[in-house]
């Protein structure tokens, strides 16, 4: 197995970030496709304001990402920390089951611990089963809180 770096993005990832957020947003979730310039405006801000979020990117080689994911941060008022919310975990079909996804998880979960987060939190589809046995293998508990939305 090939050795992954995992690191923050940075400005010179936009190009194939963009296009490693489109297979994600429109192959895999299979959900319309942002423009180009929605995209750019989302990571420019995550990389202008890491204090509202931080993408993580793994790249296989240098200059080749084959994953991202995208922590948001807000507030646990019940313990006067701040808390993370992981919104996107993806990995390209050719490089998994090569324990990418969990190196990329584990970096998520180190970066809360390393800075004093309260908790991370993080939905997944009731279907998606091999998520479900990643966040199992790393220790992770299913919440006791019931989600809800609304638009």
């Amino acid at each position: 197995m090939e050795t992954v770096n995992i690191r923050t993005a940075a400005k010179h990832d936009i190009p194939q970030l963009l296009e490693l957020m489109n297979q994600y947003i429109v192959d895999f979730y299979k959900c319309p496709r942002p423009s180009d310039d929605s995209l750019k405006k989302l990571i420019n801000h995550l990389l202008e304001n890491p204090y509202e979020g931080i993408q993580f990117v793994v790249e296989k080689e240098p200059h080749h990402l084959v994953g991202f994911s995208t922590l948001y941060f807000t507030f646990n008022t019940l313990e006067v920390k701040r808390m993370a919310f992981l919104h996107d975990l993806f990995v390209k079909p050719d490089v998994r089951g090569q324990k990418i996804g969990e190196k990329l998880l584990q970096s998520c979960v180190n970066y809360i611990r390393e800075n004093d987060y309260s908790h991370m939190i993080w939905e997944t589809a009731h279907d998606n089963l091999a998520a479900q046995s990643l966040y199992d293998k790393i220790g992770a508990q299913k919440a006791v809180w019931l989600n809800y939305e609304i638009k």
